[in-house]
């Protein structure tokens, strides 16, 4: 049985994401989808709807194979922190997140959330490519 947490901000980084984890998961596994959001004045009702649309994805596409549970985290910190706490408070065996990529002569950009993560996460990941960005 593994556990896994999933970083999730749209309903498309989700579909490439379960795309990824459709192969690997199995009965008995858990998948932690997390959506963070820092709160108060940052954070409005459209981003609240389009992250529990990007939750209901992971639910809906992965449900079927494994256990999903979801979380939309609103609690003032950064979505970086918010992950590596899940990933400890679940202790989690693998944290999943997607990068954009540039053309195929750049190098790859990570953002700062996903550079904190891999920066600071104690755990095996999983980086999935997504969109190209020219």
């Amino acid at each position: 049985m593994t556990t896994y947490v999933l970083g999730t901000n749209s309903v498309d980084r989700s579909a490439k994401l379960c795309d990824y984890l459709a192969d690997r998961v199995a009965d008995g596994d858990t998948v932690h989808a997390v959506n963070s959001h820092v709160g108060g004045d940052r954070t409005d009702a459209e981003a609240m709807r389009d992250g529990e649309d990007a939750l209901n994805v992971v639910r809906s596409r992965l449900g079927a194979f494994c256990t999903v549970e979801t979380h939309q985290f609103v609690r003032g910190n950064d979505p970086a922190t918010d992950l590596l706490e899940c990933v400890e408070d679940v202790d989690a065996d693998e944290l999943v997140i997607g990068i954009r990529k540039r053309n195929p002569t750049a190098k790859i950009v990570f953002g700062s959330t996903a550079q904190d993560v891999l920066l600071n996460a104690n755990v095996p990941m999983a980086v999935v490519p997504l969109e190209t960005v020219e």
